[in-house]
């Protein structure tokens, strides 16, 4: 699951690549924003991401799939 992140005053989203499934992700950011406590994810690396939740403008959920390679893949 790749998850975007849109931060309030930050140019660029942030893009997180997780194991977690689409209703995780929106469990925890629901949970983030009714306590007001930081949202917490997991990326496929291991890594802990933090965002507080009174900066997070936006996010975007999309599942990721295999990327074909070379020409004329099918």
């Amino acid at each position: 699951m790749e998850v975007k992140i849109g931060i309030q005053l930050a140019q660029r989203e942030l893009v997180i690549e997780t194991a977690l499934s689409a209703e995780e992700v929106e469990h925890a950011v629901e949970e983030a924003l009714a306590d007001g406590r930081p949202l917490k994810l997991a990326d496929s690396k291991g890594n802990t991401i933090l965002v507080a939740p009174d900066k997070i403008a936006y996010l975007e959920l999309n599942e990721t799939s295999q990327r074909q390679v070379g020409f004329g893949a099918r």
